[in-house]
């Protein structure tokens, strides 16, 4: 019998223990948690919004994986990578290499798509560079010839967009009947620099005190559209109070001035302003395919690379399925398209076309997308870890992403699961659940072990919804249906996918759009419900006063944004800081409490709390200001206190602490009082936005669209509004947004959670499918109607949810 060597190196613990555990992680607001969970399963982070589960799953387990990593990276390669910082945590072990699959909230550029996301667009390319079929004598193109990202393939006249944007006389100068001096052309600069430009037009000998239609048509093309930069000097009119000495001023066309904002500007609102004066239509180079003309020359089954990008995913499939191959390439090459497709269409995306936009998609279907690609990576044991990716999800398609997640780990890997949605946490082989609350009422771990375990756990929030004592406690059908007040037609809808699409919206209901991903859902609500009552608030006959959209867009893109500047409270608190006897005695505004601005602000780290430490090839790691511990404000202002409180230490309150702190004051209490009732009573005022998820930000804008709530009648539309929200924190914003209505108001939600479907009023059911098989009205009615349906896929997924 063989014996081992006595010498032969010990096998390491993490070879043989079967789960990764997790020692003292205190990373946000957890609490020193510890937790063993096993690999090679399928594990769900369950806990209500905030409390914790989303800093176990992404913040300690997968940023510790990548910090491994990085450290087998050579030092100078490691300077070049963002990395994320070590967690705060005591040790984990037994961790795999993990992959992340996060619902990113930054928006994806212009340029990305379908194709680039998926890299499907590589195989397209590839195909037709080695396969297609070439006019007779065209040279054979190389495969970025075929992309419009790149100088060999874009379009030279509208540099690969596909779009080009012009302006016309019209759009510059809207009404020809005032002169220039009155502001003829709108499309100028308001202000000083507005005032500028008709004086340097003046010194130039035009004539700016005459209406413009009266002007000669040379003299107008010239003002509007040169692209001349002549300086002259100006003598401005002297003014009794001010002198004002002559200056050199230099001319800019109305033209360009709106080209080179659009272009160039940084600000969404002047983008937008510069928007209004532009035309967007398809290049008439490419005629909107982006590419020149010698990549649009070749085909493949007698179709351009345009052709078969513009094609439903599912379509793009077949095409390539019924193809004849004339060489192996073609064959071998058209096979590895097809099998890179199939996980996409699996994931319930084959409505989507390469060429689609990535701005254009939801946060859950750019994940899915990305899940796709994983799926045929053919990674081996590794940990993914996912977030929320049931979000966007039809109850119909759900089924298909947990088929996917089965695979992943039949493959060898481990995943773990952020999540909310009961069918996935069902399926899931081990439940890790932190809180029981949200904030500083959270961050411990429940309970670690298989499903049915968690029944026996009364602390557990999640356990009330996925093991109810009884049928009426998930019920959401108690409420008798409302009766409308008044309806909002939309006829004949052709957008997107809509095709002739006549549906009345009832107005004092709360309504449910419903349909599988790509039906229609947010095009029809989104756009043209929303700009159906838009343009029509202004007609004194129609019963809508005000529309609100609520979005889950971030309410600010540095962490200088917060949700005390968001909702209008940090107004309410500085005014009150420069009321207090030793702001007075300085004569400080309420500028002087601003970490924005020079003057109350801690220069050292100019108000940021915290400084940066290059640490070179190690993560930048990031450290309170050494000047202001943090407190982002110089020592002179935090000398000012108010009921004992320095600006520092009431915007480190929670929104619970801050409405017992703010009692006696109106304006502050109505702000938090919204955001208490909204779910929202553990955040900080002083949360950066950043730190915020997309449900989180939606609700803010909710909470403060309701401390203002006034009595005219307004229509709330929501997207998605259940997205990220725990079954409990459901409960919470449901009894709002039923609340509005009941208050003389009109909610629209687009909705995939049956639970909320079942308690609406009215249900516009959309399909039957996604893409080109949606964009119809199946079923439309009161949630039973809907539910006794045949003809779309959310009938027996309704009646479920209504029988339950």
């Amino acid at each position: 019998m063989h014996q081992p060597s006595t010498d032969a190196p010990a096998v390491p613990r993490d070879a043989l223990d079967p789960c990764v555990r997790v020692r003292g992680a205190r990373e946000h607001n957890l609490r020193g948690v510890d937790a063993d969970i096993p690999r090679d399963t399928l594990t769900v982070f369950t806990g209500v919004s905030g409390s914790g589960k989303s800093s176990l799953a992404f913040g300690t387990l997968y940023a510790e994986a990548q910090r491994r990593y990085f450290e087998s990276v050579a030092p100078y390669a490691r300077r070049l990578i963002h990395q994320i910082g070590a967690p705060k945590v005591d040790s984990v072990t037994g961790l795999p290499p993990a992959v992340s699959l996060e619902q990113r909230r930054s928006s994806p550029g212009s340029r990305s798509s379908v194709g680039t996301v998926t890299l499907l667009s590589n195989s397209l390319r590839m195909l037709f560079s080695r396969a297609g079929d070439y006019p007779p004598g065209g040279e054979r193109l190389d495969s970025d010839c075929f992309s419009p990202n790149t100088a060999s393939g874009a379009c030279p006249s509208c540099h690969g967009l596909g779009r080009i944007h012009r302006t016309s006389e019209e759009l510059l100068v809207p009404d020809p009947d005032l002169s220039i001096r009155q502001g003829a052309i709108a499309a100028w600069p308001g202000a000083w620099q507005g005032k500028n430009l008709r004086d340097v037009l003046e010194v130039l000998g035009h004539d700016v005190d005459r209406p413009w239609r009266e002007l000669p048509a040379a003299d107008r093309r010239w003002i509007l559209f040169t692209e001349e930069q002549p300086v002259v000097t100006v003598h401005p009119v002297r003014e009794a109070d001010r002198i004002q000495r002559p200056y050199q001023g230099t001319y800019m066309s109305a033209h360009r001035y709106v080209m080179r904002t659009f272009s160039d500007t940084k600000s969404a609102t002047l983008r937008a302003r510069a928007e209004k004066f532009l035309t967007d239509a398809p290049c008439p180079a490419c005629g909107g395919r982006r590419l020149r003309p010698e990549a649009l020359a070749v085909t493949f089954a007698g179709r351009t690379i345009a052709e078969l990008a513009a094609l439903p995913l599912g379509e793009l499939n077949g095409v390539l399925d019924a193809a004849a191959p004339a060489t192996e390439a073609a064959r071998v090459l058209a096979a590895d398209l097809r099998a890179r497709i199939a996980p996409v269409t699996e994931l319930g995306l084959g409505y989507l076309s390469l060429d689609r936009t990535a701005p254009s998609l939801s946060a859950g279907e750019l994940q899915r997308l990305r899940l796709a690609t994983q799926l045929r990576s053919g990674l081996f044991g590794v940990v993914y870890v996912l977030d929320e990716p049931s979000a966007g999800l039809h109850p119909a398609d759900t089924e298909a992403l947990l088929g996917v997640l089965e695979r992943l780990k039949a493959a060898g890997n481990t995943v773990f699961v952020v999540e909310h949605h009961l069918d996935v946490v069902r399926r899931a082989d081990w439940l890790v659940d932190v809180g029981p609350l949200a904030g500083e009422h959270g961050g411990r771990v429940l309970y670690s072990g298989p499903p049915g375990g968690l029944a026996g756990v009364t602390e557990s929030a999640t356990a009330r919804h996925l093991f109810p004592q009884s049928p009426t406690e998930t019920s959401p059908a108690a409420r008798p249906v409302r009766t409308a007040t008044g309806s909002v037609r939309l006829s004949g809808v052709e957008r997107h996918n809509l095709r002739d699409v006549t549906v009345d919206f009832p107005l004092g209901v709360f309504t449910a759009v419903t349909g599988v991903s790509g039906s229609g859902k947010s095009t029809l609500v989104g756009q043209v419900l929303a700009q159906e009552v838009g343009g029509r608030l202004t007609d004194p006959d129609f019963p809508v006063r005000r529309l609100v959209e609520v979005d889950q867009k971030p309410i600010g893109r540095t962490p200088r944004s917060n949700l005390a500047t968001y909702t209008g409270l940090f107004d309410v608190v500085r005014k009150l800081f420069t009321a207090a006897p030793q702001a007075r005695e300085r004569g400080w505004k309420a500028g002087r409490f601003s970490f924005n601005v020079p003057g109350g602000r801690c220069e050292t780290c100019q108000g940021e709390g915290f400084v940066s430490v290059e640490l070179l090839f190690l993560p930048s790691t990031y450290a309170p200001c050494p000047e202001c511990a943090g407190a982002r404000y110089n020592a002179e202002t935090l000398e000012v206190r108010y009921e004992g409180l320095d600006i520092a230490e009431v915007l480190g309150l929670t929104v619970e602490a801050a409405a017992v702190f703010f009692a006696e004051v109106p304006a502050a209490a109505r702000s938090l009082r919204a955001l208490e009732e909204i779910g929202l009573g553990y955040l900080r005022l002083g949360q950066p936005a950043t730190e915020l998820s997309g449900g989180e930000a939606q609700r803010i804008k909710l909470a403060t669209e309701l401390q203002r709530l006034r009595r005219d009648h307004t229509l709330y539309l929501l997207d998605e509004p259940t997205t990220g929200l725990h079954p409990a924190d459901v409960r919470v914003l449901l009894r709002q947004l039923h609340g509005l209505v009941d208050a003389g108001h009109s909610v629209v939600v687009v909705e995939h959670d049956m639970e909320v479907v079942a308690g609406a009023d009215w249900v516009v059911d959309l399909g039957p499918g996604g893409g080109t098989e949606g964009g119809r009205i199946t079923a439309c009615g009161p949630p039973a109607r809907v539910a006794a349906s045949t003809a779309g896929r959310t009938a027996p997924y309704l009646a479920r949810a209504l029988g339950r």
